[in-house]
């Protein structure tokens, strides 16, 4: 027995170390693996590589989606004009131009006015607000001008058919967001393939080509107007079509737009209706929209979205084809930054009691009209706006925060009562002499054998007769304006 246990422990002697010695392999292989670590080192150091391959893939298709979203509303003037719906076209057959200069130091600017009804009666001048143009009007004109009023309305400056941009010298940009900027307005300007033809035929963008020819041109730069810059344009208006005194009928952002002006010119104003008009917001239509890039594109671009934002925001009762008229007007891509400037310059601090309550405006009557319908919000919103105008009439009507495209003679039925419950207007009579440019006419047709009687008869009656001459050769006819957009042949007086 114990020469048996002897031989069974040495056997087992004999294993052990044979044990340890196939052991010893897998105990050597991680000394043994310089491989895997040198695949981990270069997968560690290809991956910022991959990293910025995705995303220059990435941003590029980005910038793509936004040229091409952008593409939909960057049309050069003329086949913007041409691509107007009829009844747009028509609104703009019947309506006139009218030169202001909002800054003494800049060139003048054309703002569009439209008018109906008999010269010789009391004049209403309807200022339109937020995101809105005189197009918006034209069933409330129609109706007034069919009651026996004359009524005006126009596009205030970077909306509807009114300019909507200067020329200004470009500034120079700096860095690689600069450089980036002057390719991408490049592309803008003459299309995506004009930049796939440059990187086909030369493997690159031609940036020095592209900063030179920038530099040496004006580019257009949106017209920002504030309050004070459009209580110029109203007033020019007015004075320049002989309107004084006026009845002033302002919707929505309106009255934040014009109040200073109204108290510097109350004797110039016979009567105020404010429609929809609340000092706590800009308007109906939001600002954010227009303010984020992509999300303006898209509610513009598209017309199921387009809808979808006018209906639950500013009227129920709009009409498609009225829409589209409406997202036409919008999608220019100066109208829309116009609009935002607008917005930035907007009066968010106006108190609409105290402005109520000056002395200025204690002879002028007025009246609010509001949507009856809207929400229950907008109607406590209504009730603040009476409490703190206590000496206005206060009615409220059946159509939306913008009534005028569902509650046209409903609007226009109560402001002419509104009207004509006030006394009639007294316009002054002047005589002025004809402007110097108007009687070098006069004296070239007269020498081709054209008499002219205005050579003979001048006098200015301003709301009457006088308004057929327009004094100060301010009013243009369509061959000025359609020249803006290169179908015309220059102006016509």
């Amino acid at each position: 027995m114990a020469i048996i246990t002897e031989e069974e422990e040495d056997q087992q002697q004999l294993k052990q170390p044979l044990k340890e010695t196939t052991k010893s392999p897998k105990a050597q292989k991680p000394t043994s693996s310089p491989k895997p670590s040198s695949k981990s080192s270069e997968s560690s150091t290809s991956n910022p590589f991959t990293f910025w391959f995705y995303f220059t893939i990435g941003a590029s298709l980005i910038t793509l989606v936004f040229i091409s979203l952008s593409s939909l509303s960057s049309q050069d003037p003329k086949s913007w004009f041409l691509s107007l719906p009829n009844s747009l076209r028509q609104h703009f057959a019947k309506g006139r131009n009218i030169k202001v200069q909002p800054h003494p130091n800049q060139s003048p600017i054309e703002v569009f006015s439209i008018e109906q009804g008999p010269v010789a009666s009391e004049n209403i001048v309807l200022v339109h607000g937020f995101g809105l143009s005189s197009y918006s009007f034209r069933e409330v004109l129609r109706s007034l001008g069919n009651k026996g009023v004359h009524a005006v309305a126009i596009d205030l400056p970077g909306n509807g058919f009114s300019e909507k941009s200067v020329k200004v010298d470009r500034e120079g940009t700096n860095g690689v967001l600069g450089r980036f900027w002057d390719v991408y307005s490049e592309i803008e300007e003459k299309g995506f393939f004009w930049a796939f033809d440059q990187l086909i035929e030369t493997g690159q963008i031609p940036y020095e080509e592209i900063e030179s020819r920038i530099a040496q041109r004006k580019v257009a730069k949106p017209i920002e107007l504030g309050p004070q810059e459009i209580g110029k344009v109203l007033g020019q208006v007015i004075e320049t079509l002989g309107l004084a005194p006026v009845h002033l009928v302002l919707h929505d952002s309106a009255l934040g737009m014009t109040a200073n002006w109204i108290l510097e010119n109350s004797k110039s104003v016979r009567s105020i209706t404010l429609i929809d008009t609340s000092p706590k917001s800009l308007g109906a239509l939001p600002l954010c929209v227009l303010k984020f890039p992509v999300l303006r594109e898209i509610m513009f671009g598209f017309s199921f979205a387009h809808s979808w934002l006018i209906k639950s925001c500013c009227s129920r009762g709009f009409g498609a084809l009225d829409l589209e008229a409406h997202r036409v007007l919008m999608k220019s891509k100066d109208a829309k930054a116009a609009t935002v400037g607008m917005g930035k310059k907007f009066n968010y601090s106006f108190d609409i009691a105290e402005w109520g309550g000056s002395d200025e405006l204690k002879g002028v009557p007025v009246k609010v009209l509001w949507s009856g319908s809207w929400s229950k919000e907008w109607s406590e919103e209504g009730n603040r706006v009476a409490n703190a105008l206590p000496r206005a009439t206060f009615v409220t009507h059946s159509g939306g925060r913008w009534p005028q495209e569902d509650a046209a003679d409903e609007l226009a039925e109560s402001i002419v009562q509104f009207v004509s419950s006030l006394p009639a207007s007294v316009r002054k009579v002047e005589e002025e002499p004809i402007p110097e440019h108007i009687q070098k006419m006069f004296d070239e047709a007269e020498k081709n054998g054209h008499h002219n009687h205005h050579h003979h008869h001048h006098h200015h009656h301003h709301g009457d007769a006088g308004r057929d001459h327009h004094h100060d050769g301010h009013v243009h006819g369509h061959a000025g304006y359609m020249d803006a957009y290169g179908l015309g042949q220059g102006h016509a007086w």
